[in-house]
């Protein structure tokens, strides 16, 4: 199967190819495979309660990210064993991703930023550590949603169109998140809610 990757996104190297569950054979066929099992999901996630939708826990993120992915990858759930293109070294990720629950707890306990500020550092710096093989993107939107109902907020629009199909709304995600990692979070914040 040949892969077409949309910018930003981490190739898949070939043993992670190597534990797609069978019976998908081209690239559209893993996008809708993919698509079905993220929406089984985020219903899921939506009507699950305790700890199941705490964002701020590790056990719960990759819990997330298993039901996002279970059916299409033998992998779900499974922190990263490679360097990519985007992301900490592998074997940091137990570590800092920890630190980074932590972090943000206390964010919210001290009202460190308004809501919609935190929800878009949450969202960005989880991208940055980018602890999957692959799904991070979609992965971490979700996270942030459930993050902000968690607490009464409501979830961002995410440029209230698609953001796995390329096209112009991706074109300005990529860019938001370009200028959030050169240290300016505006055109993330005017993304998330626009």
């Amino acid at each position: 199967m040949i892969f077409e990757y949309p910018e930003r996104a981490t190739p898949l190297d070939p043993d992670s190819l190597g534990d797609l569950i069978p019976g998908i054979a081209t690239q559209g066929e893993l996008n809708e495979f993919e698509a079905r099992n993220i929406l089984q999901a985020e219903q899921w996630a939506l009507k699950t309660r305790g700890d199941n939708r705490d964002m701020l826990l590790v056990s719960s993120l990759r819990k997330l990210h298993r039901r996002m992915f279970d059916e299409t990858w033998k992998w779900a759930g499974g922190f990263r064993r490679v360097e990519t293109n985007i992301g900490i070294p592998w074997m940091q990720i137990p570590l800092k991703l920890e630190q980074f629950c932590q972090n943000t707890r206390y964010q919210i306990e001290h009202t460190v930023f308004p809501w919609v500020e935190l929800a878009a550092r949450f969202h960005h710096n989880l991208i940055l550590i980018h602890p999957f093989p692959n799904g991070n993107g979609s992965h971490v939107r979700l996270a942030t949603d459930l993050l902000l109902r968690r607490h009464g907020q409501a979830r961002f629009t995410w440029g209230a169109r698609s953001l796995t199909e390329p096209g112009e709304t991706r074109r300005e995600y990529i860019t938001a998140l370009r200028e959030a990692d050169a240290g300016d979070i505006r055109w993330l914040l005017n993304f998330v809610i626009t």
